[in-house]
């Protein structure tokens, strides 16, 4: 049985006071957060902070370089989140294909980099309003997926996948249930077809796009949704407990 994941992205917001607030009230609750992994995943500078309390959830980074050192001022490697104890990192987030225009190709190089040096990456696919509309999100995601995981070798335990409709991200829209579970099954189909059915039924999927304490669990509740990848809600303590313990259930 797959382990429900929530995971909460800070993007660029924080402070050391906030990440010592998350860190408690997360330890507190641990007894009621038994059946769900909880992932924090803060502006990078915090991850080594945050990571110095986890007692009771693991921490991601929200990006990563795909070199191992070298000349590129302002990145992160690889070696370097393993160094500080960080177990996931976030990997293909639409504000990182849209803002930072990052390709196919460089999000695939990223995936690589991580699982062959041992960090797990959450790779993050969805299409946008325009796609949807156009009647393309299930080719657009199955393109995603694909190109990320090309010519890799690579276990369940090595790759968590997020979907993510860009229209549902940051605008209160949510994908309703019947959405979500239609596309997270068939993200399930194209991995068992493309790669293994065995790493297709064992791979964690989660649901991300304005996820809120309201939504979680009719969302969660869903068969092929294994918990989420949840944005502002994160930075609000008690609703993001509650989003974890529907997990949990």
């Amino acid at each position: 049985m797959r382990q429900s994941i929530v995971a909460g992205n800070w993007k660029m917001n924080g402070a050391s006071s906030f990440v010592q607030e998350m860190a408690q009230q997360i330890n507190l609750h641990a007894a009621d957060l038994d059946n769900v992994e909880v992932v924090l995943s803060p502006p990078s500078v915090y991850v080594a902070m945050l990571q110095q309390s986890a007692k009771s959830y693991a921490t991601a980074a929200q990006n990563v370089h795909f070199a191992k050192s070298g000349a590129y001022t302002g990145e992160v490697s690889v070696t370097m989140l393993q160094d500080v104890g960080c177990k996931y990192v976030l990997i293909g987030h639409s504000e990182r294909r849209e803002i930072f225009a990052e390709s196919n190709q460089l999000i695939a190089k990223k995936v690589a980099a991580a699982m062959q040096g041992g960090v797990v990456p959450i790779l993050c696919v969805g299409e946008s309003l325009l796609q949807r509309n156009a009647g393309q999100e299930f080719e657009v995601v199955k393109s995603q997926v694909l190109s990320a995981l090309q010519g890799l070798q690579f276990s369940a335990d090595s790759l968590v996948i997020a979907y993510e409709p860009i229209w549902a991200i940051g605008t209160g829209e949510t994908a309703s249930p019947e959405q979500a579970q239609q596309m997270h099954a068939h993200i399930r189909k194209v991995l068992a077809v493309e790669i293994s059915a065995e790493l297709a039924e064992q791979t964690r999927i989660l649901y991300g796009g304005s996820v809120n304490a309201q939504t979680a669990a009719l969302l969660f509740s869903q068969p092929d949704i294994d918990g989420g990848l949840v944005g502002g809600a994160s930075l609000k303590v008690e609703d993001f407990k509650l989003i974890c313990s529907a997990a949990a259930k």
